[in-house]
C-alpha cells in the first residue's frame, strides 16, 4: 500500500526575504563613506568586493532587525548548522538576478597544462583577483527613496506640490478668476464667463454668436522652475572626531534628487564636490563617493556651481552648501593649490567672499548648512548670509535632511519676489 508522508512547510529564506527590507538593512554599508576605512584605499569605479557584502549581509541576517521572531530563530538555527554562507550566496545570487547588484567575477584561470612543467619542484600561481559587485540604479532609485520617505515621515508630510509664487498664469487648475484670452494663453475656457460676455454684447438669443473677445479662460497659479546645485563638502574633516557626517548627507542629497524626480519634474539638480579642488559628479555615481584626506576649496566649489547655473534656464537659481569647517584652500592663477588650515586665512577668505559676491549679481541665492558650529566657519557663513541674503541653518547629521527639504520646501514664495 502506497503511504504518504506529511511533514511541516518549512520556507526558504532566501526566497522569502523581502529585498527592499534586505537593501534596507545595507543602506548604511551601500552609502558608507571611507568613516570605518583604515586606509585611503578604494576599488577602482568605486566597486566594493564581494567578499565585503557577504560579511555585511551576514551581519543584518544576524543583527534580525527587519525579522519576526520564527525568521530569527531560524537564522540562528541556520547558523548553528553552517547554512547560512549558502543561504547569503542564495540572496547574493537573487539580488543580481533582480537587478539590485551587478558582480564583475574575474576571468576563469586558464586550464592546466600538464606539457608545462616548471624547472624546479614549485609551482608559480597567478595571482588571484578579487569579484567586485556594483550596486546598480535600481538600488539607487530605491535608496532615495527610501532616505526621502524616512525624511518625510519626520516631518510629518505627505505630498508637495511645485513652486508657487504670486503671479497669475493661465493652465489647468483653476485658482483666480477668469481673464480675456491673449494669443498663447491656455485655452482652458470658462464656458460660464464665455457665454456671459456674448450674451452682455448681443443680448439673449439664438444663434448666440461668439466673437474673439468673448472669449474668457480659467487662471491659475504661476509655478516657476528651480536649478539647484548641491555643494557637498567631502574634506577630511568630514569623518573626523569620531563623527560620520558625510554619510547622512548623501542620503540628504539622494532625498533631495528623489524628490525634484518625482514633485518638482520642472526642477533641475546637479552635484558638486569640492575639497582641495570641485568637480561636478552624476548623482548616480553619489553612492559611490568617498571622503578624502582633503581640505576645503570653497571658492573653487562656488565656480563649478555658477558655470552649472549658467546653463540652466530657470526662473530662480539657488546653491545648498553642506559643509563642517570654514574654507582652507585655494586655486591659484597658476594651478597650484594653497593650503592654511589655522584659523581663518585672509587671503583665502577674501577670494571665497568675492566669489559669494559673483553670485549676488547673478541672482543666484546661497543656502547653507553647518554640521559644526566652531567660530571660524560661523563667522564665514555669516559674511555669506550677509552678502546674498540667503539662509544658514546650524543642523547635526541627524537633522540636516529636515532642516533642508524643509528649506526647499518652503521658500517657494519668497525667492521669486
Amino acid at each position: 500500500m502506497k503511504r504518504i508522508r506529511y511533514s511541516k512547510y518549512v520556507p526558504d529564506p532566501a526566497g522569502e526575504m523581502s529585498m527592499e527590507d534586505l537593501l534596507s538593512a545595507l543602506s548604511d554599508y551601500f552609502l558608507q563613506s571611507g568613516f570605518n576605512d583604515n586606509f585611503w584605499y578604494e576599488l577602482p569605479d568605486g566597486e566594493q568586493s564581494l567578499e565585503e557584502l557577504k560579511r555585511a549581509l551576514e551581519q543584518a541576517l544576524l543583527d534580525g532587525e527587519m525579522f519576526d521572531e520564527e525568521m530569527r530563530d531560524r537564522l540562528q538555527q541556520m547558523q548553528m548548522e553552517g547554512e547560512l554562507e549558502e543561504l547569503i550566496e542564495k540572496l547574493i545570487q537573487r539580488m543580481q538576478q533582480e537587478d539590485y547588484i551587478s558582480i564583475d567575477r574575474p576571468f576563469e584561470a586558464q586550464p592546466h597544462d600538464p606539457a608545462k612543467k616548471p624547472s624546479v619542484g614549485g609551482q608559480i600561481g597567478e595571482a588571484q583577483q578579487q569579484a567586485k559587485f556594483e550596486i546598480t540604479d535600481k538600488s539607487l532609485d530605491f535608496l532615495g527613496f527610501k532616505a526621502l520617505r524616512d525624511l518625510l515621515g519626520s516631518l510629518g508630510k505627505s505630498s508637495f506640490g511645485r513652486h508657487d509664487t504670486r503671479d497669475m498664469a493661465t493652465g489647468i487648475e483653476t485658482s483666480g478668476a477668469a481673464k480675456q484670452y491673449e494669443f498663447g494663453d491656455s485655452l482652458n475656457l470658462d464656458i460660464t464667463a464665455t457665454l456671459s460676455s456674448a450674451i452682455q454684447r448681443e443680448g439673449l438669443g439664438l444663434p448666440l454668436n461668439l466673437e474673439y473677445s468673448d472669449l474668457q479662460v480659467h487662471q491659475c497659479e504661476y509655478q516657476s522652475s528651480c536649478a539647484t546645485v548641491l555643494m557637498l563638502d567631502c574634506s577630511h574633516s568630514m569623518i573626523l572626531y569620531g563623527e560620520d557626517r558625510f554619510t547622512p548627507a548623501k542620503k540628504v542629497a539622494m532625498a533631495l534628487s528623489q524628490l525634484i524626480r518625482t514633485q518638482y519634474p520642472g526642477d533641475s539638480l546637479s552635484l558638486v564636490l569640492f575639497h582641495d579642488s570641485a568637480e561636478e559628479v552624476p548623482l548616480s555615481q553619489l553612492a559611490r563617493v568617498k571622503v578624502g584626506p582633503y581640505y576645503t576649496n570653497t571658492r573653487e566649489g562656488l565656480r563649478m556651481a555658477q558655470r552649472i547655473l549658467q546653463r540652466q534656464r530657470k526662473d530662480m537659481k539657488q546653491i545648498v552648501m553642506i559643509t563642517d569647517g570654514k574654507p582652507s584652500a585655494l586655486t591659484l592663477e597658476d594651478g597650484r593649490i594653497y593650503k592654511n588650515a589655522f584659523g581663518l586665512d585672509p587671503l583665502v577668505v577674501s577670494q571665497t567672499l568675492e566669489e559669494v559676491s559673483k553670485c549676488k549679481r547673478a541672482g543666484v541665492l546661497i543656502n547653507t548648512f553647518m554640521l559644526a558650529s566652531d567660530y571660524g566657519l560661523v563667522q564665514f557663513v555669516q559674511k555669506v548670509t550677509q552678502m546674498c541674503r540667503g539662509k544658514a541653518y546650524f543642523t547635526t547629521p541627524y537633522t540636516l535632511g529636515q532642516y533642508l527639504l524643509m528649506d526647499y520646501m518652503s521658500r517657494k514664495t519668497k525667492t521669486i519676489h
